[in-house]
């Protein structure tokens, strides 16, 4: 028997062979010198266990709850006490005599649902909102991704200017914006006019010329953030997939159809899902660019028509019933958004 046997033999632990003069496998044995930690516990830590015995991460369940707990309270404040306030108020008769306190407030129940319902008012504005929200939808997302493959194309100088003036008109507010759209088309003082040739056309007259002319605008509000997300995500597509596809003979539509927005298609969800959201729930271009609706209401949509009702005719309880209905149709499209992102295997 060799000396480093020998030696390994009078520790106690299992004799390594001959051959092996280096001691590497006495380490892998455990058999190592008194005070000298073993390489098999080197990297591989075992589980830590507390006084108690268990594994400390169940003693850290509360831990991210507690790091959320003032967002928690900041949207409990702002969300969702306002929402309880607005799904109470729905429930009652609540007019200008009960806010001034001239008369008492009645429980009601779902009559002031059973009365919108029945209202067939409603149901013209809802379909109007629904394809009033659908063009802007997917005029906005064929306006963003064509600038942002454009982004692709350009040189740093056309870039810069082009995300700087989109940046510019995402900052703009919503009713200077709406103002200066109202100006451009102004049937007297309007460029628009003069350069068509339209003389006095009032686009603000007709019902349909009056949504194109607030789409137009919505369009021109929000395409910024389409651009600059989508922009994003084809950055982060790998240069040889593309190159691939050049090679192949695809054409710009080809590529994007067949490699880039499958590719897109999680961000593409989540554009599509927020745009939705704000479109839907479009207020202040409608009502500063058509007055309030437009002639006789023609141009109403789900928000301007819930505004009417509670303030101008001074049924608050009803108005609070059209916003509990428009929070309901919002949030069935934020499940759809939350299952889509559940099938594609995205954390939630």
């Amino acid at each position: 028997m060799s000396d480093s046997a020998s030696a390994t033999a009078a520790l106690g632990a299992p004799a390594a062979p001959s051959g092996d003069r280096s001691g590497k496998t006495r380490a892998a044995y455990g058999g190592g010198p008194p005070g000298r930690p073993s390489a098999r516990g080197v990297g591989r830590p075992g589980p830590r266990r507390g006084v108690s015995g268990g594994s400390p991460r169940a003693g850290g369940g509360w831990t991210p709850w507690l790091y959320l707990a003032p967002a928690l309270v900041v949207l409990g404040g702002l969300l969702v006490y306002p929402i309880y306030q607005l799904g109470l108020i729905s429930f009652f008769q609540y007019t200008q005599a009960q806010v001034s306190g001239g008369e008492p407030t009645t429980f009601e129940g779902f009559g002031n649902y059973a009365e919108l319902f029945g209202d067939p008012r409603f149901w013209q504005v809802l379909f109007a909102t629904v394809l009033f929200a659908a063009a802007c939808v997917v005029s906005t997302l064929a306006v963003g991704c064509a600038l942002a493959v454009l982004l692709t194309r350009v040189r740093a100088v056309p870039r810069l200017a082009l995300m700087l003036a989109a940046l510019g008109v995402w900052a703009t507010p919503a009713v200077t914006g709406s103002t200066v759209w109202l100006f451009l088309f102004d049937p007297d003082f309007g460029p628009v006019n003069r350069v068509l040739g339209l003389g006095d056309h009032s686009w603000t007259y007709g019902r349909l010329s009056a949504f194109f002319l607030v789409l137009l605008e919505v369009v021109w509000c929000s395409f910024p953030f389409v651009m600059v997300t989508v922009y994003a995500g084809i950055r982060a597509v790998p240069g040889e997939v593309l190159e691939a596809a050049s090679l192949d003979g695809a054409s710009q539509w080809r590529v994007w159809r067949s490699v880039l927005a499958p590719m897109l298609r999680p961000i593409l969800v989540v554009v599509t899902i927020q745009s939705v959201i704000w479109d839907f729930k479009v207020f202040t271009q409608i009502y500063v660019m058509t007055n309030g609706g437009g002639i006789a209401g023609q141009n109403m949509v789900l928000n301007v028509y819930a505004y009417q009702q509670a303030f101008a005719s001074s049924q608050y309880g009803l108005g609070s019933a059209i916003g509990i209905v428009t929070l309901l149709i919002l949030l069935a499209v934020t499940l759809v958004y939350l299952r889509l992102l559940r099938r594609q295997g995205e954390e939630l």
